[in-house]
């Protein structure tokens, strides 16, 4: 295989790994709170990222990537958390249940813009953009072969983007209380990971790990769940 072969593959490989994770925000967040101003949010970070890229260029490796992951991995773990928070009680209350239609939290205005949809969005965009970035301008230049790792991780962006897209009906359809709970889970986990990697935190399996603090993350919900439902038992047998 030529030197150009194994640049387009690898980093069209590497990059795949973050946009699945930018995919999975933008899906989440636009399931949950509207797609409006999910994709506006997400169209804005692609923008922010085309400026950053075209006018830093190579100079984007002096970015201080591990300042970034903590303060934007520090945010979505607080969103997360909320709605983390939230999928458990409603799940242990009403189970399932739940408007499927509704995508919005109390006093949020449909018409309008949801900047808590905008923000997550954009965030999350930008930083996985960023993290592509440096792969392609890190290895591609390194290798001497920067236009074919651009078009490797392009390629990713919009194959991985496309299967995202394919899956947004499907998931508008899971229940309201089901969705804000994994929602939930998916933004602290990702949020846990870049908060704890900025801070200097290696992991060793490095991304792979997310998926551990995911089955953490649900684990810990399905106990709180359990047990919330146990005490809404004896409150209503103490009530009859």
């Amino acid at each position: 295989m030529t030197g150009a072969g194994v640049v387009l593959i690898t980093t069209f490989l590497a990059s795949v790994v973050e946009a699945i994770e930018m995919v999975i925000i933008v899906l989440g967040v636009g399931a949950a709170r509207g797609w409006r101003s999910t994709l506006l949010g997400a169209a804005a970070g692609l923008a922010v990222l085309t400026v950053i890229v075209a006018v830093v260029g190579v100079a984007i490796m002096a970015i201080p990537i591990g300042a970034l992951r903590t303060v934007i991995g520090t945010l979505l773990l607080l969103f997360g958390l909320q709605w983390y928070r939230k999928g458990i009680a409603r799940v242990a209350a009403r189970g399932l249940a739940g408007s499927v239609e509704q995508r919005v939290e109390e006093g949020h205005v449909v018409s309008g813009t949801d900047w808590t949809a905008f923000f997550l969005s954009f965030k999350g965009v930008l930083l996985e953009g960023l993290e592509i970035a440096l792969i392609v301008v890190s290895f591609g230049a390194t290798a001497g072969q920067l236009g074919t790792a651009i078009f490797g991780a392009v390629a990713a962006v919009v194959i991985i983007g496309a299967v995202g897209f394919a899956l947004k009906t499907p998931v508008v359809r899971i229940p309201r209380s089901a969705l804000q709970l994994i929602v939930g889970t998916l933004l602290t986990s990702f949020g846990t990971f870049w908060s704890l990697e900025g801070l200097g935190m290696t992991w060793p399996q490095s991304d792979l790990d997310i998926v551990g603090l995911i089955v953490l993350y649900a684990t810990a919900a399905g106990a709180f769940i359990a047990l919330g439902r146990r005490q809404r038992q004896r409150m209503l047998l103490r009530a009859t």
